[in-house]
C-alpha cells in the first residue's frame, strides 16, 4: 500500500518505447525498473489507437471501478493489432535493426561538418541535430530544407531537428 513516504517512478515511453532507441524500452539503457510505464502510438504499430499504463499488481490493485478512464480502453481489435505488432517487432529483429541502423545513422550525421550543427545526439533510431544559436536558422527551417530534399523530420524545442525513421530502415536507405 502506498504511504506518504512512497514515491512512484513513472516513465513515459509513448515516443521512445518498442525499440525506437535500440532497446525495447528507452529506460532499459539506464538499468532502471519504473513502477509505471505509459505507452501508446507504436503499441499497435501506429495502425490503431491504443495506449496502456503498465504496472505491477501492488499498484494496479489499488485502482477500483470508476477510478480509471481510458480514451482507447476496451478495444479488442486494437489489442489484437497491438499483439500482432509486438510479435512482428520481436520476430523480425526490428529492435536490433534500430540499434544497428541508429549507430550507422549517428555516425553518418556526425561525419557532416556543418557550421550550423551544435550537436548530434540520440539512441537507436531516435536522433537529433541541434542547430547552433545565432546562425540565422532554427530546427524548423532545417526540417523544411530537408523536406524539400525528400526527408521527413520534425523540429523540436526550436533548435533541434529530430530523425526517427522506420525501424525497418535498411543500410542503403540510411546512406
Amino acid at each position: 500500500m502506498c504511504t506518504k513516504h512512497n514515491v512512484l517512478l513513472i516513465v513515459d515511453e509513448i515516443q521512445t518505447g518498442y525499440g525506437r532507441t535500440g532497446k525495447f524500452w528507452a529506460h532499459n539503457w539506464d538499468g532502471i525498473r519504473p513502477d509505471i510505464v505509459t505507452t501508446a502510438k507504436s503499441f499497435s504499430g501506429g495502425f490503431m489507437p491504443a495506449s496502456a499504463a503498465l504496472c505491477d499488481s501492488h499498484i494496479m490493485d489499488l485502482v477500483g471501478p470508476g477510478d480509471h478512464g481510458s480514451t482507447y480502453g476496451g478495444n479488442s481489435l486494437a489489442m489484437a493489432v497491438a499483439y500482432a505488432s509486438l510479435k512482428t517487432l520481436l520476430e523480425e529483429g526490428m529492435i536490433e535493426n534500430s540499434a544497428a541502423m541508429g549507430k550507422h545513422l549517428m555516425s553518418g550525421l556526425k561525419s557532416i561538418k556543418s557550421p550550423l550543427f551544435k550537436e548530434v545526439r540520440g539512441r537507436g533510431l531516435f536522433l537529433g541535430i541541434e542547430i547552433k544559436d545565432g546562425v540565422g536558422v532554427d530546427g524548423n527551417d532545417f526540417a523544411k530544407v530537408l523536406f524539400k530534399k525528400g526527408l521527413i523530420t520534425k523540429a523540436t524545442h526550436d533548435m533541434t531537428c529530430r530523425f526517427s525513421p522506420a525501424l525497418v530502415i535498411t543500410k542503403s536507405e540510411v546512406e
